[in-house]
C-alpha cells in the first residue's frame, strides 16, 4: 500500500504534452480578454484626454480673468480640473497596468511553447522515469511566473499608483497657491505622509525580493525581521520560536529555508484563513528543521490541487532534492502544520 506522500506526488504526475497545453490554451484565453481590455481602455483614455484638454483650456481662460470671475466660480473650475485629471491618471493607470499584463502573459506563452517543444522533441522528457523532472519544471515555472505576476500587481496598485498620486497632488498645491495657500500647505503635508508610507512600501518590496540581511546576519533574524513586518501589515498573530545553535549554514540552505517559509507563511493567511500562525526553526548539529503552524480552515492532504498547491509541492519537491524531508498534516476546519528539514554540515 503506498504511503500519502506517495500519492500526493503520484496526483503531480500527468502527461506532460496535455498539461502544458491545458496552460497554453488558458493563457491564450486570458490574453484575449486582456487584448480586448486594453482596446476598450485606449478608447476611454483617448475620450479622457480629450476632456482634459478642454477643461484645461476653460481653466486657462478663467485664469486669465481671474480678477473677474467670482471665488465660487474659480473653485468650480480646479474641481473640475482636478476631476479631470484624476480620472486620466486612473485610467492611464489601467492602461499600463494591462499593458503590463499582456507582456507577462506573452513572455509566459513563449516559455510554455518552448517547453512544448522541448517535451516534444524529447529534450526534456526523453523517457517515462524522467516525468517527475518534467514535472518539477513545469510546477518551477509557474509559480516563478505567478510570484513575477504577484509582485508585478503589488508595485502597480501600491508605489506606481502612489506616483501618479503625487504627481496629481503636485500640481493641485501649485495651483491652490494662487487661490487657497493655506490649502495649498494642507496638499503637501498629505503629500509628504503619502510619499512616507510609500517609501515604506517600497523597503518592504525590496525586502521580500531579497532581504539583504540573509546575506549579512543570516536565516535566524531574518526571519524573525521578516514575521515581525508581516504579522505588522497582515494585522495577525505570528509567533516565531528558535532553537539550537545559531550560526551560518550554506547560503543555498538559508536562502531555500527563508523562501520556503514565505510561501507557507503566505499559503496559512492567504489560503487556509488563518489568523494565528506559529514559525518554529530548530538549528540542530546536522539537521535544519522549519515548521509553519496555522489555526486555519484547513485542507484535505489527499486532494491537493493541481494548481492551487504549486507552492507546497515545489518546496516538497526541493526538500527532497536537498536529502531532507516534507510532512503536511491537516484536515479540514482544523488548520494545518508543515514541516521540512534538511541536512546540514555541522
Amino acid at each position: 500500500m503506498s504511503s500519502p506522500d506517495e500519492q500526493q506526488t503520484s496526483t503531480a504526475i500527468e502527461d506532460p504534452q496535455n498539461l502544458i497545453q491545458s496552460e497554453l490554451d488558458e493563457t491564450n484565453r486570458a490574453l484575449k480578454e486582456i487584448t480586448l481590455m486594453l482596446e476598450q481602455s485606449r478608447v476611454e483614455v483617448g475620450k479622457l484626454t480629450q476632456r482634459n484638454a478642454a477643461v484645461t483650456a476653460h481653466l486657462q481662460q478663467i485664469q486669465g480673468q481671474i480678477d473677474k470671475i467670482s471665488c465660487e466660480e474659480v473653485r468650480a473650475a480646479y474641481d473640475t480640473a482636478m476631476d479631470a485629471q484624476q480620472r486620466l491618471f486612473v485610467m492611464r493607470g489601467q492602461l499600463e497596468k494591462l499593458q503590463g499584463d499582456q507582456a507577462h502573459l506573452e513572455r509566459y506563452k513563449g516559455m510554455l511553447e518552448r517547453l512544448k517543444n522541448a517535451v516534444s522533441a524529447g529534450g526534456v522528457n526523453g523517457g517515462k522515469g524522467d516525468r517527475g523532472g518534467t514535472s518539477s519544471v513545469e510546477m518551477l515555472v509557474n509559480v516563478q511566473e505567478a510570484e513575477r505576476q504577484r509582485l508585478s500587481r503589488q508595485m502597480h496598485d501600491g508605489p506606481a499608483q502612489a506616483l501618479s498620486n503625487f504627481i496629481l497632488q503636485t500640481e493641485i498645491a501649485m495651483r491652490l497657491f494662487d487661490v487657497d495657500a493655506a490649502q495649498a500647505r494642507n496638499e503637501l503635508g498629505n503629500l509628504k505622509v503619502a510619499a512616507m508610507s510609500t517609501f515604506q512600501k517600497v523597503r518592504n518590496f525590496i525586502f521580500e525580493l531579497r532581504p539583504m540581511m540573509l546575506d549579512d546576519l543570516g536565516l535566524a533574524p531574518t526571519i524573525l525581521r521578516y514575521a515581525d513586518m508581516f504579522k505588522e501589515q497582515a494585522g495577525m498573530e505570528v509567533s516565531v520560536t528558535i532553537t539550537g545553535s545559531e550560526r551560518r549554514m550554506e547560503p543555498y540552505i538559508e536562502v531555500m529555508v527563508f523562501r520556503a517559509m514565505q510561501e507557507l507563511l503566505s499559503n496559512a493567511v492567504h489560503q487556509n484563513q488563518a489568523n494565528l500562525v506559529k514559525i518554529q526553526l530548530d538549528l540542530g548539529d546536522t539537521l535544519v528543521k522549519l515548521s509553519v503552524d496555522d489555526n486555519g480552515k484547513g485542507f484535505d492532504t489527499d486532494a491537493l490541487g493541481k494548481e492551487a498547491n504549486l507552492g507546497l509541492k515545489l518546496i516538497k519537491e526541493r526538500t527532497e532534492m536537498l536529502g531532507g524531508a516534507f510532512e503536511i498534516n491537516s484536515s479540514p476546519g482544523k488548520g494545518a502544520r508543515v514541516t521540512l528539514s534538511i541536512p546540514v554540515h555541522g
